[in-house]
């Protein structure tokens, strides 16, 4: 559900005629809903109605009637479900909306008489909204406690001043709205208080109001509440950054610093700055001078403080502990780990759920259906139930009866109930887990299947060669010595030549083997990446004795790509017979290097990631999850992946050489830290800390939150038949309406902000956690009444 921004600055050097010109207006509901389209103009465009919806404000959503700069607005893309606007707010866009001759004649009128300024201090303000409830409550027990004479004074004075401190905004905004040709539940609202009124009940209608406003005040917290995450992060990282003035040709000291203070957009990559003890890291960058411990739970979720000293990277929003350093930034702003972690959160909230998408499209045809039963009701009740047109409080008439049935039918409760996956992408935010959208929290609780990527996600990923063997064409017929004393050399020469500056752990493990080792000269002429199979270069090489250059072929890659370039299936078939006899066995990682015929094999040794037990065991034994592992970077992973996507299968991995299978899954989750950005484009989930211990987090926050949003959906529906069938049989006044109806919505909201609590993986856990922590707070208070009856000593006679 979006909602509309409008920033605090938007009204600098408006007219002044304009400036104060401010209101609330709540988006339209599905009672009678119309989806509206923002466009961008490129001239100035005329006086428009802004509906603003601030995240954090205290006061209710203001209209500006203003004149925008051209190309002010939100995109022509977005249409929304205008009932949803006035119930979910956090996602900043701007709209523009013009009004008519009519409404701007009663904005003029307004003014003039300073019905615009009253309403802006009255409108839902919390304070006055409670003191009019007091008022009106003292009002409905003055009958019971005084006689009839003096009860009837008070009541009326009490109403005569609690009314206006909730009626005069009411009234404003349902005449705009009326203007505008917008009948919402605001317009509903104030129309049965004001009509209560003419029907002898102006405490009733009083009620009505005072519940309403106090009950949408409400609902705004919990709506904030969903995005609190989000905003700490934001209002955590710095606005300026201290960058260090350095002449030509120098590096910066510590013994000499000079420094500006800027804004961190302005920074550019390579820029130095200092980072003092209690700051944040504007943007990534690494320690250039200086060493210090730094904190990034904000960020990841990683409450362990980590020591960072020169040459380490730092990413951006991390907050420095103790110590200084002089930092080397070597990302901008708009690339920072913060900054990216905020925008995807943000559009991952944007990111309409199924359940909100249906919404969208049910909210017109469900607003035609209850406006026709309202008229219905207004009109025929009196023929077909012989109900009087206008009643009493007593006998209550059709229009009452129809103002009920409008009231309790309005969708507040539904519209609110995907509230929960909002509240549920700012939780995953705080652990470091990205989502890009609701919709992958549906398809991650529908998934039997998870799949992980061996090397580099249940292992470290960080290989270490532990030997070279020749195993194929390196000795000469009836000789059984090897064809050269030095080919592991050569062979080592050959791989780190055609892997340099790779990112994969094989390349980096081969590269690193060769640091330091007296090798052959090898330069690489022309090279070729095969995806999902290996590399292939042509190569030349200085010859041993007479130093002449010979020119080499040469594949390396996994053992069924190098067996498959033998010259026929005899030679294919040795190449295999060879790895399985390998002295080394089959317990390491290994590559195939093939040149000029001759094949040698890498044996690698990879570390399992501490934490997969633990992983495992969770999502197999209480997750209930089919399991598989990915080995090798071959198509046949994307193919193994795309097969059992019929199940639902989530693929986890690194983002390195596994895109392909990333993008075949029905959920993707890389590990960002060292994911291509083709990975992360295709991925649906971003883990920033580098393992794979918040995935089982991740799954369980899922069927969490789609259990929620069904529990949401049920009590809404069950609230708006029960009161509507209640209201039109004439059991219930409006006040008690308004009651019934705005307290479910409030218990949808209370229920989709538990998303914010820790997922269990059944409703058996969630009901023993209950009776633990009920067991836990009885016998803490037993043990507290009992130390204070024993501390309590008798009197000295």
């Amino acid at each position: 559900m979006a909602s509309f921004f409008l920033s605090s600055s938007a009204s600098v050097g408006l007219p002044p005629t304009h400036q104060a010109l401010v209101r609330r207006i709540r988006q339209p509901s599905p009672l009678i809903s119309a989806s509206m389209r923002c466009g961008v103009s490129s001239v100035p465009s005329p006086p428009t109605l802004l509906w603003r919806y601030p995240r954090i404000s205290p006061s209710r959503p203001r209209l500006l009637l203003t004149r925008l700069p051209s190309g002010v607005g939100c995109g022509a893309h977005e249409h929304h479900h205008p009932h949803h606007h006035q119930h979910h707010h956090g996602h900043e866009q701007t709209c523009e909306l013009e009004l008519n001759g009519v409404q701007k004649a009663i904005l003029r009128f307004a003014k003039a008489v300073g019905w615009v300024d009253l309403a802006d201090l009255l409108r839902e303000h919390l304070q006055l909204c409670c003191c009019s409830m007091i008022l009106l409550l003292l009002s409905a027990a003055c009958p019971y406690v005084l006689p009839a004479r003096a009860a009837k004074l008070l009541q009326n004075a009490f109403i005569s001043i609690a009314f206006p401190l909730i009626g005069v905004s009411a009234a404003l905004d349902a005449v705009l709205n009326v203007a505008g040709g917008k009948i919402n539940i605001h317009v509903l609202m104030a129309l049965a208080a004001f009509a209560s009124i003419f029907m002898g009940n102006s405490l009733e209608g009083a009620l009505l109001l005072a519940m309403f406003n106090l009950a949408h005040i409400a609902e705004e917290y919990f709506t904030r509440r969903s995005n609190v995450d989000v905003k700490e992060l934001k209002d955590n990282h710095p606005d300026f950054a201290l960058k260090l003035e350095l002449d030509e040709d120098t590096l910066p000291q510590f013994s000499k610093l000079n420094y500006n203070k800027i804004p961190v957009h302005q920074l550019e990559v390579g820029s130095y700055i200092l980072v003092r003890a209690g700051e944040a890291v504007p943007v990534d960058g690494e320690v250039f001078q200086g060493a210090s411990t730094i904190t990034i739970e904000h960020l990841t979720g990683e409450s362990k403080p980590v020591d960072r000293k020169v040459g380490d990277t730092l990413p951006g929003g991390a907050r420095n502990l103790e110590g200084m350093m002089i930092v080397k930034t070597t990302k901008s702003w708009e690339d920072s780990t913060l900054n990216k972690i905020v925008q995807l959160t943000k559009e991952g909230q944007l990111n309409k759920p199924k359940l909100q998408r249906w919404l969208d499209e049910f909210g017109e045809q469900y607003s035609k259906v209850v406006v026709a039963l309202s008229l219905m009701v207004a009109l025929l009740g009196p023929f077909i139930f012989k109900w009087p047109f206008i009643g009493t409080s007593v006998c209550k008439g059709s229009i009452y009866r129809a103002l009920g049935l409008m009231v309790a039918a309005s969708p507040c409760a539904l519209a609110v109930a995907p509230l929960a996956y909002a509240t549920a992408i700012s939780s995953c935010a705080s652990k470091g887990i990205l989502l890009k959208g609701g919709h992958v929290l549906d398809a991650i609780a529908a998934c039997q299947i998870v799949a992980f990527d061996k090397t580099g996600t249940l292992t470290t990923g960080k290989l270490m060669c532990k030997a070279i063997e020749p195993i194929h064409g390196h000795w000469i017929q009836g000789d059984p010595s090897c064809c050269s004393p030095n080919c592991e050399n050569e062979a080592l020469a050959i791989a780190a030549a055609m892997e340099k500056g790779t990112t994969h752990p094989i390349g980096r493990a081969v590269v690193d083997h060769s640091l330091g080792k007296d090798l052959p000269n090898v330069s690489v002429q022309s090279f070729q990446s095969l995806p999902g199979r290996g590399l292939s270069a042509s190569l030349t090489s200085i010859k041993s004795g007479n130093g002449t250059y010979q020119l080499l072929n040469a594949s390396l890659g996994s053992v069924e790509y190098i067996a498959s370039l033998g010259k026929s299936v005899n030679e294919s078939d040795k190449i295999k017979e060879a790895v399985k006899t390998s002295a080394y066995g089959s317990n390491f990682v290994q590559a195939a290097l093939s040149v000029n015929k001759k094949v040698t094999l890498f044996h690698f040794e990879d570390e399992p990631r501490s934490c997969v037990p633990d992983v495992i065991s969770t999502l197999r034994d209480k997750g209930k999850l089919r399991l598989m592992m990915l080995t090798g970077d071959h198509e046949s992973s994307a193919w193994r992946v795309a097969k059992a996507v019929g199940g639902g299968l989530i693929m986890v991995g690194d983002g390195i050489n596994d895109a392909p299978a990333l993008a075949a899954a029905t959920v993707g989750i890389v590990l960002a830290q060292r994911a291509s950005a083709t990975a992360i484009a295709v991925a649906d989930v971003l883990l920033l800390q580098d393992n794979i211990s918040c995935v089982p987090f991740c799954i369980a926050k899922a069927r969490q939150t789609t259990m929620l949003v069904k529990q949401s959906v049920t009590l809404a529906l069950s609230c708006i038949i029960l009161v509507s069938l209640q209201s039109v049989l004439g059991f219930l006044p409006l006040w008690l309406t308004v009651l019934l109806h705005e307290g479910g919505t409030l218990l949808v909201c209370l229920n989709s902000i538990r998303a914010l609590n820790e997922p269990s993986w059944s409703w058996r856990e969630d009901l023993r956690s209950f009776f633990v922590s009920l067991r836990s707070l009885i016998t803490t208070l037993t043990e507290k009444t009992t130390n204070f009856g024993g501390n309590i000593q008798p009197a000295p006679l």
